[in-house]
């Protein structure tokens, strides 16, 4: 079957909210937090440049490119702010447009550029990244195929999500074309082999939390989000044990409660010092040591 790829999604109202997807997904990720999400803001939901239904990389591709692409489509949504939240790549670039002063508040789901200096752990994480790609075009003509069988299904997402067996067939074909379709891997894998992941993150200064999965086999947690326990001491962590790396898939009636309970005009903001334990404040803990279960739902 012939996939569609569009260049964004808009729905809901509401303050406005911008969602980010990761490397080589589209904004179809977003899809099982939408319903909830869209309840309470107006959800702008782009396909970043480079990825299936984007837009091209329209110039040599440079640290400020996707954050560029996402501050124009806000200014066409007529978004001067923003809350932002983003998985993986769109993490790292939902922080960047806070660094820019776009930003209400930040839900960053496994960001990447989270490495402490000197890691060499980026090198494998792109290998593994360019392997998955090109099984992806490999196997992009069987996606309807794949997606049919409960083995296939469990293949396709066993990277990006401990929970897999809600996640709809349709949405699993999907995602294997948009892995395919993403014409701008080769020279974003390019660019991040040269490029430092360069954040100023000391001009953040709205309201930050960030959300890993203690099962995330891409961004493994915590080495992968070592150099921002450094660099953003404000920040809230919460960890989802046994979630993967894209929560907004594996848990979704969890991570909609994570985004709005943060978000939201009437949600009650923690007080300084609170850390969170399935989206509920309870007493502080350090960074690493707050645990989430499936539990909740919205």
């Amino acid at each position: 079957m012939a996939r569609t790829f569009t260049p964004s999604h808009r729905g809901g109202s509401g303050p406005p909210l911008v969602c980010l997807h990761g490397f080589t997904d589209t904004w179809r990720s977003w899809e099982l937090v939408l319903p909830v999400l869209e309840r309470h803001h107006d959800v702008l939901a782009p396909t970043l440049p480079g990825h299936a239904g984007g837009p091209p990389l329209a110039r040599e591709l440079d640290g400020a490119l996707l954050a560029d692409a996402v501050e124009q489509a806000m200014d066409e949504a007529g978004f001067e702010t923003a809350h932002v939240t983003g998985n993986s790549l769109g993490g790292y670039v939902a922080l960047q447009l806070a660094a820019r002063g776009r930003a209400r508040s930040i839900v960053a789901l496994a960001p990447a550029g989270g490495w402490a200096a000197g890691d060499e752990s980026p090198g494998p994480v792109l290998d593994s990244l360019l392997g998955m790609y090109e099984l992806a075009k490999a196997a992009a003509p069987y996606a309807d195929a794949i997606a049919a069988t409960r083995s296939g299904r469990r293949r396709a997402t066993e990277y990006i999500a401990s929970n897999w067996q809600h996640i709809p067939r349709d949405l699993v074909a999907h995602l294997i074309c948009g892995v395919a379709g993403c014409r701008g891997v080769e020279p974003m894998i390019a660019h991040a082999r040269r490029e430092a992941w360069r954040l100023d993150a000391e001009r953040i200064t709205c309201p930050v939390r960030i959300v890993w999965g203690t099962g995330d086999r891409v961004l493994p947690w915590p080495t992968a989000a070592a150099g921002f326990l450094e660099s953003l001491p404000q920040a809230e962590w919460v960890e989802l044990e046994g979630a993967g790396h894209c929560p907004q898939l594996d848990v979704p009636l969890q991570t909609a409660q994570l985004i709005v309970g943060f978000t939201a005009p009437d949600a009650r903001k923690p007080s300084p010092g609170e850390g969170f334990l399935d989206g509920r404040p309870r007493e502080s803990n350090p960074p690493g040591t707050n645990s989430s279960t499936d539990s909740d739902q919205v």
